[in-house]
């Protein structure tokens, strides 16, 4: 049997409930693992052992008395630092937020809480999650678990990397333009991203409001179903939330048998795609039409805009967003300023990194007299193109399978090009402006044991089908239960 740390919530949970473990001794377990591997990866920007050590021994209690609240009660999870946690530090890995705790609980923390989850640590990122490498944080870089010199992925790299590391059970993360499921494919692990509106964003600090969803990391397929039930919902604080039937989504693993007919974008494995991905990915196809799968080539035409779309509409709405760190509410208040206006020119500059500014600068670049409509405007105009391409191509199968990422984990400091760096989404971009779900699962390793991961694409609201295809490969494959040497 693995590491109490590298076992699935499944397995933790029957454990649990056996009284063969508790809550307490397996918080102990993973701290101890944290703090023997931190130094070298670098995944979190904060933890709590007193907090989370009380959290564990209430769970210990409401079992002794009978009331456990389900599988993840007593199960140590880690957020991504821009989800907010009350009382806990929320920077999102800015300089301009080091020293701003929470004063409340976004609702898929408040949900997790009343599932009985451990609430553990604040996972580093890309500063204000734009990023693709964890390389942009105003903290420090986090490492890949598989190779330290190597990056996790971005902008939850930290939350894939704490995974992958045995340093928490399951991880939320953001994703914008693939930031859970870019990482999880780096890291080797499980990483989903909601349908928009099914998970709240209350508490989500805002990078690209329109683009922006929380979304969960675990070891297996059957685990991310089981956070994707404690977090979804509708959320009357959210006005984007959408009241969606949420079910039990590791019930209906079982429920949805096959086979599936699976669409094949020839737009994604073309020029720029890794050959041991590619190579990886057809193996996972391979394995699908084994099982009955009806395979079919589809067609995105307007995938060869996204990335254009989206670095006009994201950096649009960052520069909207990121518009209330002035100097003057919150956050970091510059000491140089010399009047009011000064004030807030000093602290932004003092406060952002590199390439938040460079995504401010774009995106009011954007928005400025004469070349909204050029701009903006155009793309909205275009994202509705690309949606209806993966509309389109849903009338004849279920979901698409494509590669994650292009490219394995590259050395760090190895893409000091924005444009290079940008590339790197290139087949994950598509789904946030599309609203569809996503997930990444682990399919193989590169010759110098680099993690591979294969996207699954469903349909709007669509999670227990997706879930259950994901989980078909999952389950008849052994990627999840192996582990890098720390």
């Amino acid at each position: 049997m693995s590491e109490v740390f590298y076992q699935s919530i499944t397995q933790l949970a029957a454990e649990l409930e056996a009284k063969k473990l508790s809550a307490v001794e397996l918080m102990q377990a993973v701290i101890a693992r944290t703090k023997a591997v931190e130094p070298r990866v670098r995944a979190f920007n904060s933890f709590d052992e007193s907090d989370a050590l009380a959290q564990a021994a209430a769970s210990d209690t409401r079992r002794a008395a009978g009331q456990s609240r389900g599988p993840l009660d007593g199960i140590p999870v880690a957020l991504k630092d821009v989800i907010a946690v009350k009382d806990q530090p929320l920077t999102a890995s800015s300089r301009i937020l080091a020293n701003f705790v929470s004063p409340y609980d976004a609702t898929v923390t408040t949900r997790l809480r009343d599932a009985g989850a451990v609430l553990w640590g604040r996972c580093n990122c890309d500063e204000f999650a734009m990023g693709s490498s964890t390389e942009n944080s105003g903290f420090h870089v986090t490492g890949n678990p598989w190779d330290v010199t190597r990056v996790p992925g971005g902008s939850s790299g930290g939350s894939a990397a704490a995974l992958a590391a045995g340093e928490a059970i399951a991880t939320l993360g953001s994703d914008t333009g693939g930031s859970v499921r870019q990482p999880a494919a780096l890291c080797g692990v499980v990483g989903m991203k909601p349908t928009y509106g099914l998970v709240s964003r209350y508490g989500l600090i805002a990078y690209a409001s329109s683009l922006d969803q929380i979304g969960p990391f675990g070891r297996t397929v059957e685990d991310t179903a089981t956070v994707l039930r404690a977090i979804a919902g509708h959320d009357e604080r959210d006005s984007t939330s959408y009241r969606a039937t949420i079910l039990d989504y590791r019930a209906e693993l079982a429920a949805h048998k096959g086979p599936w007919r699976l669409g094949i974008p020839k737009e994604y494995f073309g020029e720029g795609l890794d050959p041991e991905i590619g190579a990886a990915v057809e193996q996972a196809i391979a394995f699908y039409k084994s099982q009955g799968c009806e395979i079919r080539e589809v067609s995105l035409p307007h995938t060869r805009y996204c990335l254009d779309t989206y670095y006009i509409i994201a950096t649009a709405e960052a520069s909207s967003n990121l518009a209330r760190y002035d100097g003057v509410r919150y956050g970091h208040r510059s000491k140089q300023a010399k009047d009011g206006v000064d004030l807030s020119y000093q602290s932004r500059a003092e406060g952002f990194g590199a390439e938040v500014k460079r995504r401010i600068i774009l995106g009011t670049y954007v928005l400025s007299s004469g070349y909204y409509d050029a701009y903006y405007l155009r793309a909205q105009k275009v994202r509705t193109l690309i949606r209806r391409d993966f509309l389109e191509a849903y009338k004849d199968v279920d979901a698409l399978i494509t590669p994650t990422s292009p490219v394995p984990a590259f050395k760090i400091g190895e893409k000091s090009d924005p444009l290079a760096m940008y590339l790197c989404d290139i087949y994950t971009i598509g789904v946030n402006l599309a609203g569809l779900p996503g997930i990444s699962v682990p399919c193989g390793f590169t010759k110098s044991g680099l993690p591979i991961g294969v996207q699954l694409i469903g349909q709007p609201f669509q999670e227990a089908c997706l879930l259950a295809i994901a989980h078909a490969y999952d389950r008849a494959h052994d990627w999840n239960t192996r582990h890098p040497i720390l």
